[in-house]
């Protein structure tokens, strides 16, 4: 691919861990041109976590090799006044910064909003943190789970005897990267307009509250606060995890003609003439015994083929994988969602990275460089200062003061 929706953004990234790097991850994949600004000889905490511990001690843990391909490292400590110097040569030509550090650790030495802003007058600067910039918590330490724990997610996640439950993967920082992305993208459209740059104050938690959905506004519309359900949908029935001959098998019967073909395909039409199932409501209120009938009559045929006649019939039903199962899914393959990359280590090996999930005019978005070493590219500070300086900035300038003929012909 050619010409990605970000070719030419230049963005640098001062991030660790997840929700950072996963950020300026999305941005890369969109096109532009990411440098990971890390603490010399130490660098992103992620290199040093993961399951396999040679890398770790090689600085290439699998928790930083998922997100941080296509990137480049440089190694610049911005207490030492020569780095910092470097910093702001690069500073002056960049389109974004990104950071999620403590809330005002960045402004502690030096370089605070309206310094930012005197530097880069069009600079986009997002601050990604666990709770803001402002308000009574801002300096309180915030991990993934600490943050799902104070959103409410934990609370409604696992069964009213099990919960609270953690989600099974760092969704916090997850959400948090991906809102802080699209406000970046955001951004750089209104600068588009404005020439003018902008402070994005990202909080995980409430970019969690918001991606918590219906679990958050049905409590603020009806006053009921929402419950632990396990695996089942608590806005219709029969959905959630029903027993198949040989394991689990989701079924989202969510609507009246779902649920109608349901009962055909399972040879049980007494249960659409039962009072107790005659519509959603009445669903809901009879679900466990709606759910023992329907297991029984499950249990006469595999997951899988179930799947195969359930989901196109229209009844949307499937399987539940494990992640290695779900890596091998056909649909990933055909769609090109992973890409394989050589180990940073030269050892041979092969990488294997997700992509964004988004098709850009049919064609994956895929890193075409393999993450970086711990200042790998230390050496072409220089060359990367001229070209951004030479290219011009911010990246989107020019267009902005042209009309929107001249703008069609440039």
């Amino acid at each position: 691919m050619h010409d990605r929706p970000l070719t030419g953004i230049r963005v640098l990234d001062l991030t660790n861990v997840l929700a950072g790097p996963y950020c300026s991850y999305q941005l890369m994949l969109l096109g532009a041109e990411v440098i990971k600004i890390e603490l010399p000889g130490h660098g992103d905490l992620a290199r040093h976590l993961g399951p396999d511990p040679e890398l770790n001690d090689a600085g290439i843990g699998a928790s930083f090799l998922a997100q941080n391909a296509g990137k480049m490292s440089v190694e610049l400590d911005l207490k030492d006044a020569g780095d910092r110097a470097a910093f702001e040569r690069l500073l002056g030509d960049a389109d974004v910064l990104l950071e999620n550090f403590r809330a005002g650790v960045l402004a502690r030495i030096g370089y605070d909003w309206p310094r930012l802003r005197t530097l880069n007058p069009a600079l986009v600067y997002c601050a990604i943190s666990g709770f803001g910039q402002t308000g009574p918590m801002n300096q309180a330490p915030a991990y993934d789970q600490i943050i799902q724990g104070l959103s409410g997610m934990m609370s409604v996640t696992g069964t009213p005897e099990t919960a609270p439950l953690r989600v099974g993967f760092p969704v916090s920082d997850s959400v948090g990267g991906l809102s802080a992305a699209l406000a970046i993208t955001a951004a750089l459209h209104a600068r588009h307009r404005t020439g003018e740059g902008c402070f994005l104050d990202v909080s995980m938690l409430e970019a969690s509250m918001s991606a918590m959905g219906w679990a958050i506004s049905n409590y603020l519309v009806s006053g009921v606060p929402p419950e632990p359900m396990g695996d089942q949908n608590a806005t219709a029935a029969p959905s959630g995890t029903f027993h198949a001959g040989d394991g689990p098998l989701n079924i989202a019967a969510n609507r009246q003609e779902q649920f109608e073909t349901l009962c055909r395909l399972i040879d049980r039409l007494d249960l659409l003439t039962d009072s107790r199932f005659a519509d959603r409501e009445a669903r809901k209120r009879h679900r466990d015994e709606l759910n023992h009938e329907l297991n029984v009559a499950l249990g006469g045929r595999t997951a899988l083929e179930w799947e195969l006649l359930l989901s196109p019939a229209g009844v949307p039903a499937a399987r539940i994988l494990t992640v290695p199962q779900a890596v091998e899914s056909g649909q990933l393959a055909h769609r090109g969602f992973f890409t394989d990359l050589p180990f940073p280590d030269s050892s041979g090996r092969v990488l294997r990275v997700s992509g964004s999930g988004v098709l850009f005019n049919g064609t994956p978005l895929k890193p075409t460089t393999t993450p970086p070493l711990l200042g790998e590219h230390n050496a072409l500070v220089p060359e990367l200062t001229e070209r951004w300086r030479s290219a011009g900035y911010p990246a989107d300038s020019r267009l902005a003061s042209l009309t929107p003929a001249e703008e069609r012909n440039a």
